[in-house]
């Protein structure tokens, strides 16, 4: 299949999962949306996910009678497996398509912040394949109930990031152009280590700390020299990247399984490949991303392995931040190496 064919076939099953599962948000109460369902993939299932979940598969089932293809994501049992169509074998699949039917859960089933599909295409050539073989992914915006836009970015490997942004008032999408930051510095704007739930805070902070003192100095009294934004969903931080509303993002917490398992603590939730499968996009718009030790993205395309990430809005500012973020992360007793880990 040609990559602009399957381009096309996933923005359009994105538009399917976006619009049912804002038609379910805009009749069910929150308590309904946010009951706990199971815990598959690697996370905790929500009622609102299985609505995603339904549509998922009844779209790629349609798919899958053109194309051979294995789906990865959350939802499809333990194993996150499900090979299209039915009874296909291994040998015959062309693809590996791995979703995260609603990436930003929780903060969409309280109907706070705005959440994302995200799918990422691999070629299948008798071995999983992971985030380097992505050559499609595309995003999509579940815009809030009483919000009317939803953007949509996607890239193909070596074309370069596209977005456009949809009026679901007026049924118009209009081209919407990506910018990341062009600023040389990371002073007066918006970044941040991802610390987002109990448990490990007090040290991801010290190293976010420790970063922007040794980036700016210290804070004049009464001043502040730079802000963070805790948004949970790594497709809505890759999005505020792209945008050029964030400078930096780094979200690190696999560096701190091993310690973490030492204290006696259960393991903690990190983020996944399908979290970050649409990282092609930012690359492809010209931001850096890399594994905390600067290496490219390498984990394989499952819902189980945990993934850190460093993402860096332009060259300018990732040569002086990543450096010095790494020496905070090994001066806190980190290990860079997540194979170590």
């Amino acid at each position: 299949m040609h990559p602009h064919d399957f381009l096309d076939i996933i923005k359009r099953i994105h538009c399917h999962i976006r619009d049912q599962v804002l038609a379910t948000c805009e009749v069910s109460a929150l308590e309904q949306l946010a009951a706990v369902t199971g815990h598959e993939g690697g996370d905790t299932i929500f009622a609102i996910d299985r609505v995603s979940e339904a549509v998922l598969l009844e779209q790629f089932a349609a798919l899958g009678k053109h194309v051979p293809f294995r789906l990865v994501a959350e939802g499809l049992g333990e194993s996150g497996i499900h090979d299209f169509p039915q009874g296909v074998s291994s040998d015959a699949l062309q693809y590996v398509v791995i979703v995260d039917p609603i990436d930003g859960t929780r903060g969409l089933m309280y109907q706070k912040r705005a959440a994302w599909i995200l799918t990422g295409v691999a070629p299948y050539r008798g071995t999983t394949p992971d985030l380097r073989d992505i050559t499609i992914a595309v995003m999509t915006e579940i815009p809030l109930v009483k919000q009317h836009i939803s953007d949509t970015l996607w890239a193909i490997k070596g074309e370069g990031a596209h977005a456009e942004r949809y009026d679901r008032v007026r049924n118009t999408s209009v081209p919407l152009p990506i910018r990341p930051s062009q600023a040389t510095t990371i002073r007066q704007g918006f970044g941040n280590i991802a610390r987002f739930f109990p448990g490990e805070r007090a040290l991801l902070a010290a190293v976010d700390d420790m970063v922007v003192a040794r980036m700016l100095g210290e804070s004049p009294q009464g001043r502040a020299l730079a802000f963070e934004d805790q948004y949970i969903s790594t497709g809505g931080q890759l999005y505020e990247l792209l945008m050029g509303h964030d400078r930096w993002l780094a979200d690190v917490r696999p560096l701190l399984i091993a310690p973490h398992l030492r204290n006696g603590a259960q393991p903690m939730l990190c983020c996944h490949p399908y979290d970050v499968c649409t990282e092609l996009i930012a690359r492809e718009a010209g931001v850096i991303v890399c594994k905390a030790n600067g290496a490219p993205l390498d984990a394989p395309l499952d819902v189980h392995s945990p993934v850190s990430w460093i993402a860096v809005a332009n060259t300018h500012i990732a040569a002086a931040l990543i450096p010095v973020l790494q020496a905070a992360l090994t001066e806190h007793g980190l290990v860079l190496e997540e194979e170590d880990v």
